[in-house]
């Protein structure tokens, strides 16, 4: 939540948002006023008129901040290097009210690639939410989705939201759980 360290900001342009964590999507006009109060995997939580809002990376330019980097394979990258990269972006898909990314939180039960005749790539992940019924499940879910058709030859990723089986605690890492205080 907001604190004394969080940054404030001003949007500079109108700004697709959503709020958390009831998942509804929203827009910010020009000229409101908040706090940063979370910047993880590209994205921001918001503190603004005492409701929370989370807005993606690609909208980072409406705060004053700089969009992500465009990710980039080596040539002739195998599906390693891929799978690989698409671990390297679930690390980057966080929760909004938890500074914790959906790997270290257990969330994430199997991510396969799988090879094209094409030299295209598709992604199947299975992932699981910490309750069913969090607001949020459906932008998690895009996030992940966004993220991992971002890697280059990546065409599709397929993200199955599953409840089996359900999630606990001791699925989160052993950092996840001591920066939880859930030891």
């Amino acid at each position: 939540m907001y604190s004394r360290s969080s940054e404030p900001v001003r949007f500079e342009r109108d700004c697709a948002a959503v709020l958390v964590p009831a998942g509804e999507h929203v827009t910010l006009p020009a000229g409101s006023a908040g706090y940063i109060t979370q910047a993880l995997g590209g994205s921001y939580t918001l503190f603004v008129e005492g409701n929370l809002f989370r807005i993606s990376g690609r909208d980072a330019d409406a705060i004053g901040k700089e969009p992500p980097v465009p990710l980039e394979l080596p040539d002739g990258a195998d599906n390693a290097a891929v799978e690989r990269m698409v671990w390297d972006q679930l690390r980057t898909c966080f929760d909004p009210e938890i500074p914790i990314n959906v790997v270290d939180l257990g969330l994430v039960y199997e991510a396969e690639v799988q090879p094209a005749d094409d030299g295209q790539r598709r992604v199947e992940v299975k992932m699981t939410l910490t309750a069913p019924g969090c607001g949020m499940g459906d932008i998690l879910v895009d996030d992940v989705r966004s993220k991992l058709e971002l890697i280059p030859t990546v065409v599709e990723a397929d993200v199955e939201l599953v409840f089996d089986p359900p999630w606990n605690r001791s699925m989160m890492s052993e950092a996840a759980r001591l920066e939880t205080g859930m030891m």
